[in-house]
């Protein structure tokens, strides 16, 4: 078999050089490419069905990204050991890639189009998103798919101020901006953000910046393109019936702005076109041969008359479907504390738009285990998202979180991530749930808007409230209008949907979605400038509800306290198999987690039991001291004395002369096996044996002076040598040993003399 003819071409983008490889793999799909930096390897293929997908008005595009978990090295935690359905990640991989590519395709293409996206190696420094979207137009660019690329994507961040284009995961720790742009040679095509309150002028700075950063990655596929590119596949233009049209047009024109102009909802002005379009096809396909073909053509063209005239009302007279001017704002109430248990909520309405949003406050043991191809393996504040079929008035199977609910629960995830507490000011584990109740655009924005009230509610000491708007644009040649809070038809028929979070220091997330050929770094400046005055003035009606966070928790929310203890201490606390950090939960009614670096994190509805587990966890832990004064019980009882537990775990012996200020003839006289005695300590040797004393409490001495008056000899104390019988905390075996000359094997009753 002769070896394939492989191509590389190269492209510097910063300091690193980005390849692309063509011709070694998948020489069967429509095009195919790996690309890499550093080591990590995403490889794409692209491909198109020959024939057109019966039936279908919309463009049949499928992006999928599957991560292997062998790029990293991993083999997967699922119970099969392969890779199942993607995980969050993979699918927030997708829609970038989707969203970035989808506008170039021809509007009338309806050819099935899949392009396949597998990470081939993870160095766990550089990320594969970015790679995802380079590969993805590469592939289509030397496809024999119609395609008006290319497009090009990088990453942006700041450190002290500075830009640095794809920086690693551990550059990405230190910065205050995650900026993903993907452009076209000409213009931006998509951007995705999350910033810690950035400014917006920093945000555009940065935009430019990365349209400029991709540049080389724009001609390197232009070069690909000329070199070893595939003659693309011609579709023909649909065929139009411009008769049909204009008859159209003259008969429903009067009767959409009549429609649009007369006060309406959703579902009322839904209702009017559709007896507008039913009453067209009665009429017109009442004679007709081919009543099928004339139909669809009749519904098309209501659509794009529709479209025209509300976006012709909206470039002409500024006037909006709802009659509201480009900056209006549709009316806003909020409310908190909505559901008597939930640890918080909070209840955002905008228009026809609800979003009503439940926080869960957990221990640090709930946070979510990640098993991806990313360095981070848990995460303890969640945002998840939900969007059921009666929100829109529809019917649909309520199935498995859709691609567009955890996409849009991202995005509010992000917008709130940068003011939440560090676990070290707020030991909780976060969950937010937004449950969008009704739907009329913009719902990921009131989402976020919930958020904010919710958290505030639960008492989460959110370092500032966060608010979110989505802005629109329509723009017919050289003439453009910007359009603040978008509702579902704006979004339909518009040609923008960008979303702004932010508090008033700046921005916390963007996501921009559109579906013209690009926008210039100017209309984005403007529409940042626009959506700001909007972010403002709808934090302004959320802090009238709620000004500040909470200072207290529901009555029935957890309270977490933390507390420090030694590593080696750990053992101690949890005890064989877990069996003492049960009974300490059991007994306390509180749950307890303790991290590897020794910090206990304990939960309890009530404060007596959060001290009392936090006064078990020290006893615990705690070590003897010489001269301290314990109360324990008796354990053991020999010839030549009795042991006493004086700590969890920590026994020492008190000799029988030590047991009373008299003579003891028999050490049962004083202390049986149960009893309670209070003693001194009165030595530790320099292998933990520890020496009591109880003739030490009674006649008030110190430890000294109870050495003084001990009879035996010390031997390598601290103070003097005492018997002790300490029981490993970490479930191992016990080192018993007797004091006074005595030492103790693994059987308790089984002594001898030294």
């Amino acid at each position: 078999m002769n070896k394939p003819t492989i191509k590389e071409y190269n492209a510097p983008v910063g300091d690193q050089i980005i390849s692309f490889e063509t011709g070694k793999l998948a020489s069967q799909a429509g095009g195919s490419v790996t690309v890499r930096i550093g080591d990590s390897v995403m490889f794409c293929a692209a491909t198109m069905s020959e024939d057109v997908r019966a039936g279908t008005d919309f463009l049949p595009l499928t992006v999928d990204y599957e991560e292997k978990m062998y790029a990293g090295g991993k083999i997967p935690g699922s119970f099969f050991r392969r890779e199942g359905r993607p995980g969050s990640d993979a699918i927030l991989v997708a829609r970038v890639t989707d969203r970035s590519i989808r506008p170039l395709f021809p509007s009338h293409m309806r050819n099935s189009l899949q392009v396949i996206l597998y990470s081939f190696s993870a160095d766990s420094d550089n990320p594969l998103d970015i790679l995802g979207i380079n590969a993805a137009s590469a592939a289509l660019m030397i496809s024999n798919i119609p395609w008006e690329g290319p497009i090009a994507a990088v990453r942006v961040a700041r450190i002290d101020g500075k830009f640095i284009v794809n920086p690693t995961f551990s550059q990405m720790d230190v910065s205050d901006l995650d900026l993903r742009v993907a452009g076209s040679k000409e213009a931006i095509l998509m951007v995705e953000c999350s910033a810690t309150e950035v400014p917006e002028d920093v945000v555009v700075e940065a935009i430019a910046f990365a349209h400029e950063s991709l540049q080389p990655l724009i001609e390197v596929q232009l070069q690909m393109a000329e070199e070893i590119g595939k003659e693309k596949v011609i579709i023909a233009d649909p065929e139009t019936n411009d008769a049909l049209f204009e008859q159209i047009r003259g008969k429903v024109s009067d009767d959409i702005l009549t429609a649009l102009r007369a006060p309406h909802t959703k579902a009322e002005y839904s209702k009017t076109m559709k007896e507008l379009k039913n009453n067209l096809i009665e009429e017109l396909t009442a004679d007709a041969e081919d009543a099928d073909v004339l139909t669809k053509q009749i519904s098309e063209a209501l659509h794009d008359i529709e479209k025209e005239i509300i976006r012709n009302r909206i470039i002409e007279e500024g006037l909006r479907p709802d009659g509201r001017t480009s900056t209006d704002i549709r009316p806003i109430w909020c409310e908190v504390n909505y559901s008597p248990r939930a640890h918080g909520s909070g209840i955002f309405t905008r228009g026809e738009t609800q979003a009503v949003t439940f926080a869960t406050l957990g221990t640090p043991r709930e946070a979510q285990e990640i098993d991806t191809l990313s360095p981070n393996n848990s995460k303890r504040y969640m945002h998840h998202y939900n969007f059921p079929g009666f929100c829109t008035g529809e019917v649909k199977p309520q199935r498995s979180s859709s691609r567009r609910e955890i996409g849009h629960g991202n995005l509010a995830e992000r917008a709130l991530a940068p003011v939440i507490p560090t676990e070290e000011e707020f030991p909780y584990t976060i969950r937010l749930v937004s449950e969008i109740l009704s739907s009329n655009g913009s719902s990921s924005m009131a989402s976020v808007c919930g958020s904010t009230l919710a958290l505030m509610d639960c008492g989460v000491p959110i370092k500032e409230p966060i608010s979110g708007i989505a802005m629109g644009l329509v723009k017919e040649g050289d003439k453009y209008v910007i359009l603040t809070d978008i509702q579902g038809m704006e979004d339909h028929l518009g040609d923008m949907d960008f979303k702004v979070t932010g508090s008033k220091n700046g921005i916390t997330a963007l996501q921009m979605d559109i579906k013209i050929k690009g926008l210039s770094s100017t209309l984005l400046s403007e529409a940042l400038a626009q959506a700001r005055d909007a972010r403002i003035k709808i934090l302004e009606y959320m802090l009238e509800v709620i000004p500040v966070p909470n200072t207290t928790l529901k009555s029935h929310a957890p309270r977490i306290s933390v507390m420090k203890v030694a590593v080696e201490k750990i053992g101690a606390i949890i005890g064989p198999g877990g069996k003492m950090i049960r009974a300490l939960q059991e007994e306390t009614k509180t749950r307890i987690d303790i991290g590897d670096d020794g910090t206990v994190f304990i939960a309890a509805t009530d404060g007596d039991s959060e001290k009392l587990a936090r006064e078990k966890i020290a006893a615990l832990i705690e070590t003897a001291e010489v001269g301290r004064i314990y109360t324990g019980k008796v354990v053991r009882v020999a010839d030549f004395g009795a042991f006493v537990e004086i700590l969890p775990g920590t026994d020492g012996m008190v000799h029988i002369s030590q047991l009373d200020s008299e003579r003891v003839n028999k050490v049962e006289d004083i202390a049986a096996l149960g009893d309670e005695l209070t003693v001194m300590v009165t030595a530790i040797d320099d292998n933990g044996k520890i020496r009591l004393s109880r003739q030490a409490v009674l006649e008030g001495w110190t430890a000294e002076e109870a050495l003084s008056h001990d009879k035996r000899k010390p031997s390598g104390s601290r103070g003097g040598s005492g018997g002790s019988y300490n029981r490993d905390r970490s479930g191992g075996d016990r080192n018993r040993s007797g004091g006074g000359g005595y030492r103790g094997n693994s059987d308790r009753n089984k002594f001898k003399k030294d």
